[in-house]
């Protein structure tokens, strides 16, 4: 059976069903094969894991000369966005991300881009590796939260109404702030890379 057609549907279960959905026996199941047809391609769960976040790593389509010809501010910039959107196509995928580091070929190769941009502009290999760590993480934690936005929970004009509504007297900041409230967390997302960024350039120019 081709690699190709059982990642494809181990990340269709996940958008389906969730991460913790994912199982080789489940995976076996939709696939109408047994598990020893899997067993030939991954040792193990983790193994299988390791495939599917790749997948979306994969998705991702960004020429290294390219990112370095930008700058590093633009280079990370339009990778942020572009794996933000990445993820946001599978509603639970980001999940999986966190159960280990991304060592498969599109992530080694997507690291080495942006790393090889931050060097290049002049960060010190430690301070790159910390820029890269730390923006790395903040895109993914945007992604967990931007999958689980509307599960249930009041949406933002819901939230509108409730943060206008609060008794000035007890809540008076929360008051003059309230017809900005809430932020899609799209713009909390470009909000915040961008505060991200600034503060690179500064440790870097302090470097």
């Amino acid at each position: 059976m081709p690699l190709e057609r059982i990642v494809s549907t181990a990340l269709q279960i996940v958008d389906d069903e969730g991460a913790d959905a994912l199982s080789m026996r489940t995976l076996a199941q939709r696939l109408g094969s047994g598990t020893a047809t899997l067993y030939r391609h991954f040792d193990n769960r983790a193994a299988l894991v390791a495939h599917v976040v790749d997948r979306m790593f994969g998705a991702v389509e960004l020429n290294g000369d390219e990112l370095l010809a930008m700058g590093w501010q633009q280079a990370l910039r339009t990778v942020a966005h572009t794996m933000f959107e990445a993820l946001a196509r599978h509603r639970n995928a980001a999940r999986l991300m966190v159960e280990e580091a991304p060592m498969g070929p599109n992530a080694m190769a997507l690291r080495e881009h942006c790393v090889a941009a931050l060097l290049d502009s002049g960060f010190p290999p430690r301070l790159a590796a910390h820029a890269f760590a730390t923006f790395s993480r903040y895109v993914l934690g945007f992604a967990i939260q931007v999958n689980g936005h509307g599960g249930g929970q009041l949406d933002d004009a819901q939230l509108s109404a409730v943060f206008q509504s609060v008794d000035p007297a007890l809540f008076p900041a929360t008051v003059t702030v309230a017809e900005s409230m809430p932020v899609p967390i799209e713009d909390e997302f470009s909000f915040g890379l961008e505060l991200l960024l600034s503060g690179l350039a500064h440790l870097r120019d302090d470097a």
